[in-house]
């Protein structure tokens, strides 16, 4: 009996040592728990708009970074070792998918932290006429592939492509799932008024001929169900004779009044094609960033100028 007692009073005594080191060292508190939790996300991107849908969805919870320069298409931007580099370090690399950004092809990136943006909408790509390779301006020479990568100007399909990038984000931070889709509702809010707007516009005449400085603007047709014809005109360039005359040679089978233009005309282009019967108007598929405003406030820039050729 008096051992059973010594017993007692030995583990009485180490459950004593034992609280007064928890007490000394501390409970491990749920804050301490989820700071992992708490760190910010780093997310690469390979264009504006969906640096503009990650940022609308993450907000504070993530720093989102699209290192393009700000002059020309970053479609067809090669970034340097160190920026690929950055682009393997981050969180999440979003990619728009339907060969947009080429050089992803060509760089070995972390495949589980890819999410291409477009997937889900992938057998609705479309195939172009064929490749056409052309020159101009600080980017020198590119070429139009076979599958059309401008997706987001489909504004139904920037609405997908902003729901992937939040469940991927709700996929690396689940206890900010409800905050992420919240976000999304907002922003899926903006994009479908964009889009009723531009069909509600384009009923009056959806039949109309209509031309385009770019071939870009395919999903854009799709969606709304447009009659346009492309060229492979730049904004900051005057058409030459040769390009004048193919215009014309299309304007025989495609009588169109109106060119849409991805950027501001130069004023001699306009005044070319006034003089042909031909007016000009801005649709920028903003896939860099702006100089002024943002991807929503540019797209509803987009949809007043395009009230001119319906009116």
């Amino acid at each position: 009996m008096k051992q059973f007692k010594n017993d007692i009073r030995v583990r009485g005594r180490l459950v004593v040592l034992f609280l007064l080191c928890l007490a000394i060292v501390g409970f491990p508190s749920s804050s301490s728990a989820t700071s992992g939790d708490s760190k910010q996300l780093t997310v690469y991107v390979v264009n504006y708009p969906l640096k503009y849908f990650a940022h609308r969805l993450a907000g504070e919870h993530a720093e989102v970074v699209f290192p393009a320069p700000a002059e020309g298409d970053p479609a067809y931007w090669m970034p340097d070792a160190e920026t690929i580099s950055a682009y393997q370090r981050a969180d999440l690399i979003l990619l728009n998918g339907a060969n947009y950004a080429k050089w992803v092809s060509k760089v070995t990136l972390p495949r589980f932290r890819m999410v291409n943006t477009s997937a889900s909408f992938k057998k609705q790509y479309i195939e172009t006429a064929g490749v056409v390779t052309h020159s101009h301006g600080p980017g020198g020479e590119h070429a139009h592939e076979a599958i059309a990568f401008t997706t987001w100007i489909d504004l139904s399909l920037a609405a997908r492509q902003a729901k992937a990038i939040a469940d991927a984000l709700s996929r690396k931070k689940p206890h900010l799932r409800d905050t992420f889709q919240k976000n999304y509702q907002l922003l899926e809010r903006d994009l479908f008024a964009l889009d009723r707007d531009i069909q509600l516009i384009v009923a009056k005449n959806r039949t109309q001929p209509l031309l385009a400085s770019h071939p870009v603007y395919d999903y854009f047709s799709r969606r709304y169900g447009l009659n346009i014809s492309s060229l492979h005109w730049e904004p900051d360039e005057v058409p030459t004779g040769e390009q004048i005359v193919e215009l014309r040679n299309i304007l025989r089978d495609h009588p169109a009044k109106w060119m849409i233009w991805e950027g501001e005309p130069n004023p001699a282009s306009v005044a070319k094609l006034r003089a042909m019967g031909m007016n000009s108007l801005v649709f920028n598929p903003c896939g860099n960033v702006p100089d002024e405003g943002d991807f929503l406030s540019v797209m509803r820039q987009n949809v007043e100028n395009l009230k001119k050729a319906f009116q």
